[in-house]
């Protein structure tokens, strides 16, 4: 098990925020995770699982300890003629497991390449992307609670997924799993989900199979996400709202070409870039946070920003969306 004092966490949040951690615990195993939880110093001090940091936002230093996964492999754990499983280490990369997927013919998982973090986050965040979403290829989640100290292995239906959300993400629940494996169903015989973006133009002329959908998902988020590793950011800072269809229809009165997905016959899915822009925050910036210019669901540290910047940013263009639309923004990033 590795320990740290005074740790900076500059290389653990996509931020790029140099804050500082009073403690830094990483867990190489499951028997150094059962130690730690059974550690009463542990229990008296304050404490936060993070992954690769790429959904958090740091608003200064931590007082507390700060917990990280060490566990990694990909183990084969069983097999059929349609389906492959996966058991895989909650600290493996997800881009790389996606492109060793890929690479070995397994589908389901390549729309969501190119996403930033660790393989214990895609299970806690439900990630999404493209018409795709993690939650249909996980087949087990494998996690110690924090409370009892004791395994447990929860399966898919368990988890309660839905848009960007889980059962780990539940208030009560928030903070009080920490993910050791996930188990995901991969596909042997592909059926492609080519209808979101700019997917089938990039794929005029060429092939349709995995390799190619991933190097189109790929492009497509190069052409239009800032490099976590040359400016800081977390991807979408912002979830995209659902609201009721007469809602919507008042709103269509206003703005005949707003964007949408319906949802059901209730209730419809609205981008929440659209609304962003619409507001006039694309591109506008404040101290040393910015709205990406070619993104604006993404905030960008764009001048050594401190983790206030960013969130005093992010609270201006809520406040700017409800005023406008009477919708209210909620952020997928946590604010630690």
């Amino acid at each position: 098990m590795r320990i740290e004092q005074n740790y900076s966490l500059l290389k653990h949040n996509t931020f790029r925020l140099d804050v500082k951690a009073r403690w830094f615990v990483e867990y190489e195993n499951e028997e150094d995770l059962q130690k730690l939880l059974s550690d009463e110093y542990f229990f008296s001090q304050s404490f936060w699982h993070i992954g690769k940091g790429s959904n958090l936002l740091f608003l200064g230093d931590f007082n507390g300890v700060i917990v990280h996964s060490g566990i990694r492999g990909i183990e084969t754990v069983g097999e059929n003629d349609n389906h492959i499983w996966l058991k895989v280490g909650a600290a493996e990369n997800w881009d790389d497991f996606v492109a060793y997927c890929v690479e070995n013919g397994w589908g389901g998982i390549e729309n969501l390449s190119y996403i930033p973090g660790e393989i214990g986050a895609s299970a806690i965040q439900n990630i999404g992307a493209y018409g795709a979403e993690v939650a249909d290829c996980i087949f087990e989640v494998h996690a110690y609670s924090v409370k009892t100290g004791e395994k447990q292995i929860f399966n898919q239906p368990d988890c309660e997924y839905s848009y960007r959300h889980s059962f780990f993400k539940e208030p009560e629940n928030k903070g009080l799993y920490y993910i050791t494996h996930v188990v995901y169903r991969l596909n042997k015989n592909h059926e492609y989900n080519l209808e979101y973006g700019n997917i089938r133009e990039y794929l005029a002329d060429k092939e349709i199979n995995l390799k190619t959908v991933r190097e189109a998902i790929i492009a497509i988020r190069k052409y239009k996400l800032p490099d976590p590793e040359k400016v800081g950011n977390a991807g979408s800072f912002f979830t995209n709202p659902y609201f009721c269809m007469e809602h919507f229809n008042s709103l269509k009165k206003h703005y005949p070409d707003i964007p949408h997905y319906p949802v059901n016959n209730e209730v419809v899915k609205v981008p929440a870039a659209w609304l962003i822009e619409q507001c006039g925050f694309k591109g506008k910036s404040f101290r040393g946070a910015a709205v990406h210019e070619k993104q604006p669901l993404v905030i960008v540290n764009q001048n050594n920003a401190t983790g206030n910047d960013i969130a005093s940013l992010a609270e201006e263009i809520r406040k700017a969306v409800k005023n406008k639309f009477f919708i209210d923004l909620q952020p997928e990033v946590n604010y630690i």
